[in-house]
């Protein structure tokens, strides 16, 4: 087998691992401190036990709060396969009472092989679902409902959370109500009556640390040793990979990712990029690699607008960044116009335009919010007299003007000079 082939082999491997979210919080589930562990004891033992219960799942999006779920469902599912019944909500379509007792009912009717009735009004579904409640408790099977997006759920008159914590309440009910939210103050949105009948526990789902992200790595991009992979070929690729670990600047990259979004999907869009650009050559994943894929998923707005600005208004942008520079309160067009005057005076060259011109490409600034006036006041004033402010940072002008291909030497040299 040629190593070409063998690298599209791996390649393959590991998308379908990042697309896997239970083959990526597995990692998680062997420790008993685990937020899997905490949920799956409390379900099982809701479901042995015969008793009701209810928790909150709380983070932030993107940190395995469904798939953990999910992971945990599929294997209680596998030892209690008829102890247990789903009933999913969200609350994105289901935050209406009415929809959301209907959408219960009809689920109910459809795990149990009952015939649903789309004419029911509430009462009707509210009295089958007490019904059904206390017909599953008979029969030892525990009813367990996922609200997701839950914080919706607690808005107005909360009248289906009432209806299902106040059934739960019978001696012969048997259910879980699991609550999933990215409000960390979903429990704090309940009613009195509504609290007073919720266990309050909760289980908060927060970014892996730095020690769970080394685990994570090694966890989805290391080559499995028991594999139809040739066992030179994995050694290779194992070892490369984990030399890149310890590098400093894969390191920093990984920072600079976690930096604005730490979350375990974002991570994961990181890695499904790197891997799409592995050299398939050489077979094996490289630091440009994870290096390119961080510029691709992290969008800079403000480098992209600065692609389609033209050399005047990049010189209306090096001016005002001259003037924040010398610590000039007023900055307005007319205070731009005399920088600009003076860079022409310095370093005469073809690039001067006249002030309606100039005007136009600073109007044109405000538009692409390059630029922006400071406050509101002064809507009656003229744009030349108004004071504005740089919107785009110097790290982000420089590298702009560094990428530029046709930028003026001119500009490279004040930058070089400021900076």
């Amino acid at each position: 087998m040629g190593l070409e082939s063998l690298a599209e082999q791996a390649e393959i491997l590991l998308r379908s691992r990042l697309c896997n979210p239970n083959f990526i919080f597995s990692i998680f589930s062997s420790s008993p401190d685990s937020n899997y562990s905490k949920l799956k004891y409390m379900i099982s033992s809701s479901v042995t036990e015969a008793c009701n219960n209810s928790v909150l799942l709380l983070g932030p999006r993107g940190c395995g709060k469904v798939a953990v779920l999910e992971l945990v469902l599929e294997d209680l599912l596998k030892e209690y396969p008829d102890m247990i019944s789903v009933i999913k909500l969200n609350g994105f379509l289901h935050s209406d009472h009415n929809c959301a007792l209907k959408e219960i009912s009809r689920q109910l009717c459809l795990e149990h092989q009952l015939l649903f009735s789309k004419m029911a009004t509430f009462d009707d579904n509210a009295q089958f679902m007490v019904s059904m409640l206390r017909e599953c408790g008979l029969a030892h099977k525990t009813i367990l409902f996922i609200l997701d997006e839950f914080d919706l759920f607690a808005q107005g008159k909360q009248l289906l959370l009432y209806s299902l914590l106040d059934a739960m309440q019978s001696v012969t009910s048997q259910a879980v109500v699991i609550g999933i939210s990215c409000r960390l103050d979903a429990d704090q949105l309940l009613e009195k009556r509504v609290r007073s009948r919720f266990s309050h526990r909760k289980l908060l789902f927060l970014p892996p640390s730095r020690e769970g992200l080394q685990r994570l790595l090694e966890h989805i991009l290391l080559l499995p040793t028991n594999s139809s992979f040739p066992h030179e070929y994995v050694a290779a690729f194992n070892d490369k990979l984990l030399k890149i670990f310890t590098d400093v600047k894969f390191k920093e990259t990984v920072d600079n990712l976690s930096y604005c979004d730490s979350t375990v999907n974002h991570l994961l869009r990181f890695l499904f990029s790197a891997v799409s650009h592995m050299d398939l050559k050489s077979g094996l994943l490289s630091l440009e690699n994870f290096k390119g894929a961080l510029s691709t998923i992290q969008r800079q707005p403000k480098l992209e607008a600065l692609k389609d600005c033209s050399v005047l208004e990049l010189y209306i942008l090096v001016c005002m960044k001259r003037l924040e520079a010398k610590e000039q309160e007023l900055r307005n067009f007319n205070s731009i116009m005399k920088e600009y005057k003076s860079i022409h005076d310095t370093f005469p060259t073809s690039d001067y335009y006249a002030r309606n011109v100039c005007l136009r490409a600073f109007e044109h600034l405000l538009q692409r919010e390059l630029i922006s006036f400071e406050d509101n006041r002064g809507h009656g004033q003229s744009t030349e007299f108004r004071p504005v402010k740089l919107l785009i940072s110097w790290p982000e002008l420089y590298q702009g003007l560094k990428s530029y291909h046709s930028c003026p030497l001119i500009l490279h040299k004040i930058m070089d000079r400021e900076g």
